[in-house]
């Protein structure tokens, strides 16, 4: 009977301890929680939770990306050329995501989001690309609400296109991973055309890239 108890003791601390722990990790970052109890839902939320998970520090890094010359579908339908694009004279900072996505993308849109707001003023200046590799899946319609959903102004845009399209733009930023589940977080910035892209991996908080971008900007 004693043994009985200690070990139903055992199991009720055991829980307590595990429900305390997630509830600081849900305080840590906001959303995780969240984002913990999806993956439980399937292999497919679980794989990517995980990748979500191991991103470690943020990593920054410099390159001379060779932007394709492909036609891309924005969230409002239209057909355009995609280097003219990124080439309007603003400056560029740009993700790749997917509709679907219930850890990664979630959060990088957010701070997209929040990023909005931290630019201000100089939000017209700049402007934000997402690239969807999933581009079967992700229609315009999709994307529109998508956008919607993270509150995108007009400088933010959505673009899909064709699979052999997406996949050349994630091979053209050393991006493409094989597969969506393999996905991770990384931002690329540009001062304008021509200029090296800055490349940040992992989760880049809204204010290190509004100091990027202003920093870039203030150096071209």
């Amino acid at each position: 009977m004693n043994n009985d108890k200690h070990a139903d003791g055992f199991t009720t601390r055991r829980r307590l301890l595990l429900a305390g722990g997630l509830f600081v990790f849900g305080g840590l970052a906001p959303g995780r929680s969240a984002m913990a109890a999806d993956s439980m839902s399937g292999h497919e939320h679980h794989h990517h939770h995980e990748k979500a998970e191991n991103t470690g520090e943020l990593k920054r890094s410099e390159a001379a990306y060779k932007v394709p010359g492909l036609t891309m579908v924005r969230q409002d339908g239209a057909k355009v050329a995609f280097p003219a694009q990124l080439d309007d004279g603003r400056a560029v900072i740009l993700d790749f995501i997917y509709t679907s996505c219930t850890a990664v993308c979630p959060v990088t849109s957010q701070i997209f989001s929040q990023l909005q707001d931290k630019l201000g003023k100089d939000r017209s200046k700049v402007h934000m690309v997402s690239i969807s590799i999933d581009p079967e899946y992700d229609t315009p319609k999709r994307l529109t609400e998508y956008a919607k959903k993270f509150n995108a102004g007009a400088e933010w845009q959505h673009y899909t296109g064709t699979a052999q399209a997406s996949i050349a733009m994630q091979k053209a930023f050393d991006a493409y991973r094989g597969d969506k589940m393999n996905h991770t977080p990384v931002t690329f910035l540009r001062a304008a055309p021509g200029k090296p892209w800055v490349r940040l991996e992992g989760f880049a908080t809204p204010d290190v890239l509004a100091r990027e971008i202003r920093e870039l900007v203030k150096g071209a």
